[in-house]
C-alpha cells in the first residue's frame, strides 16, 4: 500500500509540473502573438486579405465559419481565434 500510495504522489506531483509547463507555454506564446501584432500595426504591415472575407461572414451571422477560416489562416488556436473575431464583431456593430 505504501508503495503504491507513493506512486500516485509521484504521479500527480509529475502532472502537476507538466500542466505547469504547458500553461506557461501557452502564456508566452500568447504574449508573442500579442507583441507580433503590436509590431506589425506600428511597421504599416497591413491585415491579411482574410479579414474581408472573415467580416463578411460576421455580417451574415455566421461566426462559427469565421473562426474556422481565421484559425486555418493562421494557424491560431480556437481560444485566440474566437477572441479575435469577437473583436471584430464588437468593430462591426459599434
Amino acid at each position: 500500500m505504501d508503495a503504491s500510495f507513493m506512486w500516485i504522489i509521484i504521479g500527480a506531483t509529475l502532472l502537476s509540473v507538466i500542466l505547469s509547463s504547458i500553461n506557461q507555454l501557452q502564456n508566452d506564446v500568447r504574449r508573442t502573438n500579442e507583441l507580433l501584432t503590436k509590431i506589425a500595426k506600428h511597421i504599416g504591415v497591413p491585415e491579411t486579405s482574410i479579414d474581408d472575407e472573415i467580416q463578411s461572414l460576421i455580417v451574415e451571422g455566421k461566426k462559427i465559419k469565421a473562426i474556422k477560416i481565421y484559425r486555418q489562416a493562421t494557424g491560431a488556436g480556437l481560444k485566440e481565434a474566437k477572441e479575435h473575431i469577437d473583436l471584430l464583431y464588437e468593430k462591426i456593430n459599434s
